[in-house]
């Protein structure tokens, strides 16, 4: 339109010809043509850089290999159960992934390959991603510490991961021996502790059986997951419930209480949950001998001197 325009005033103002007007007209869209040209090789980069060809402006900004920070940087893990450390690596190209223990520099593995004869350490990589994943079989609590994921640029870039290899164990509330008045309840509490993931089970053993609950009424087994508990109740305690009982979650170290049920009789541990009390009444009449020797002594002394 603008051109149209333009055309109209120039044959106005000169008196052009019509012959005249054409010329004009295709010298104005030629310019503009060139000029248009100009504006799209100047503000848009080339199409194939975008779409990966080499050379271009994408290519120089874009080509290195980075890591990706998203994934996990720490990872805790129990005794005998599997880990992962996952290095996700940007634009690898054609460049090789190790991974590295970096407390004494040992090459674990590079590409998916394992350059150590410690076959618990694997690489794991899927054709086409960009994950390349250490795992560690059956880890050990010598295991635990500082591993290096490392990328053959020049210079190399790496990146550190952390891994916690802990003792799951299990716990039996109060003291380890345990006395109970014959009619009373055995009330045990287990509790799960250094673990990373609930346990599966918990299993609840009196001596080398395992807790019949058809056996005699009144037990009863209470176990969280989410909690990581288990509770053990035997109502109306008999002597023949005497014994050692033991906490066995999965996965984890067991716990044990010796647990004593009296026929009336009536112990220190029982009375206080200790043997304190017990200690001093031992002590007892030793202490009021020393005493009526020292108020002897005071007395004499008194009396010797008022002479």
């Amino acid at each position: 339109m603008i051109v149209f325009l333009l055309i109209q005033l120039i044959q106005l103002s000169t008196g052009a010809t019509p012959e005249t007007v054409d010329t004009i007209d295709l010298d104005i869209h030629q310019h503009l043509d060139m000029h248009s040209d100009i504006i799209q090789a100047t503000e848009m980069p080339r199409r194939d850089s975008v779409d990966g060809g080499s050379g271009g402006y994408w290519d120089q900004h874009f080509s290195q290999p980075y890591f990706d920070n998203s994934t996990r940087r720490e990872v805790t893990t129990t005794v005998g159960q599997a880990a992962q450390l996952p290095c996700r690596v940007r634009n690898l190209g054609d460049r090789a992934v190790s991974w590295i223990r970096k407390r004494d520099l040992h090459i674990l593995t590079v590409g998916v390959l394992t350059y150590t004869n410690d076959a618990r350490f694997q690489s794991l990589h899927s054709e086409g991603t960009d994950e390349w994943t250490l795992k560690v079989t059956s880890p050990q609590l010598r295991d635990s510490g500082t591993y290096e994921c490392q990328v053959s640029t020049e210079p190399k870039i790496s990146l550190a991961f952390r891994l916690n290899v802990v003792v799951s164990r299990a716990k039996i509330l109060g003291s380890g021996e345990l006395y109970i008045k014959r009619g009373s309840d055995i009330n045990l509490t287990c509790v799960v502790v250094e673990t990373v993931e609930p346990p599966s089970f918990i299993y609840w053993y009196r001596g080398g059986q395992v807790v019949n609950y058809s056996q005699r009424g009144g037990i009863s087994v209470l176990t969280e997951k989410q909690s990581r508990s288990s509770r053990l109740l035997i109502a109306r305690a008999e002597p023949p419930d005497s014994g050692n009982y033991t906490c066995t979650p999965s996965a984890s170290d067991s716990a044990s209480v010796l647990v004593h049920v009296l026929n009336g009789e009536q112990p220190a541990a029982m009375q206080h949950g200790n043997s304190s009390s017990g200690a001093v009444a031992r002590l007892l009449p030793t202490v009021l001998l020393v005493c009526q020797l020292v108020r002897d002594a005071v007395m004499s002394f008194a009396y010797s001197h008022h002479r």
